[in-house]
């Protein structure tokens, strides 16, 4: 578990679907004026320097946030999204990429309070570095999964849980959703988020199989899968489970997930989807 760096795949089309998703949840939350909590239980950094030789042994960010950076066609939400990456890249030039708690960040709001756990011992001193003040954001060295336990429910009584573990350890999809049923049974109203890859077929239904069989209601996928997921070896896509979505996040992926196939595909095998695996 501890050997996966996000570094590596800085800016891919997983990090777009799931920073993509976290934007459009932030900023729902951020149309009421009460304020919000957020809990990620594998920040990472923080923002990712794409010039690293971690980020440049795969580049995978040249066939992911790269390509919708040259667009001007894009989805509202995307475009939303993508103006996000360009202000943290003023020279115009994309040098750095942001992970989820920066994202966060920039919906982040003075009564808003974000949790960041990343257990990484390299990783951990870079994302507190990036994160000094405790006033906006508790960075632990510690594992993401306890927290939604200890964490929740939040004194804001509103908030967003982000879980995307890095899936090296098989163990990691059952923890999971163990933890999605925890963490709903302390804080039913709050909306989460888990993102997971699909690395083969059925390895991702049995993970959406054991959500369903939670019988958590109110619970949105969305996958994006950019080629096809039985052809080639490695992550052919990922998708994002969220309980207690955005009323609006279906319309919205409805439209940006057949753009972001057709923008990012590398087969005519390419596809998403989009349904409720347990509804309201």
């Amino acid at each position: 578990m501890l050997s996966y760096r996000h570094i590596y795949h800085a800016g891919n089309h997983a990090d777009i679907l799931k920073h993509l998703v976290a934007s459009q949840i932030c900023r729902h939350l951020t149309k009421k004026d009460a304020p919000f909590f957020y809990l990620d239980t594998h920040a990472g950094i923080g923002l990712y320097e794409l010039a690293s030789d971690q980020a440049q042994l795969n580049q995978e960010y040249d066939t992911g946030i790269s390509r919708l950076m040259e667009r001007s066609d894009l989805p509202e939400p995307l475009e939303r999204f993508v103006e996000i990456v360009k202000e943290l890249n003023p020279e115009g030039e994309l040098e750095v990429y942001p992970g989820s708690p920066m994202v966060v960040d920039h919906y982040l709001r003075q009564k808003d309070k974000m949790h960041l756990c990343e257990l990484h011992p390299n990783d951990y001193p870079v994302l507190a570095a990036l994160f000094p003040k405790k006033r906006v954001a508790n960075v632990v060295k510690d594992d993401g999964f306890l927290a939604v336990k200890a964490m929740l429910p939040p004194p804001q009584k509103r908030g967003f849980v982000l879980m995307d573990p890095p899936y090296e350890v098989k163990n990691d999809y059952k923890k999971v959703v163990k933890a999605l049923e925890e963490g709903h049974k302390r804080f039913a109203q709050g909306t989460f988020a888990i993102w997971y890859p699909v690395l083969n077929r059925r390895q991702a239904d049995d993970l959406l199989n054991a959500v369903a069989a939670t019988k958590i209601r109110n619970t949105l996928l969305l996958e994006l899968n950019i080629r096809g997921t039985e052809t080639k070896r490695g992550m052919a896509g990922s998708g994002m489970i969220v309980v207690n979505p955005p009323w609006t996040l279906e319309k919205e992926a409805a439209e940006f997930l057949p753009f972001l196939r057709d923008a990012l595909a590398e087969d005519q095998d390419a596809h998403f989807q989009l349904r409720w695996i347990t509804p309201e």
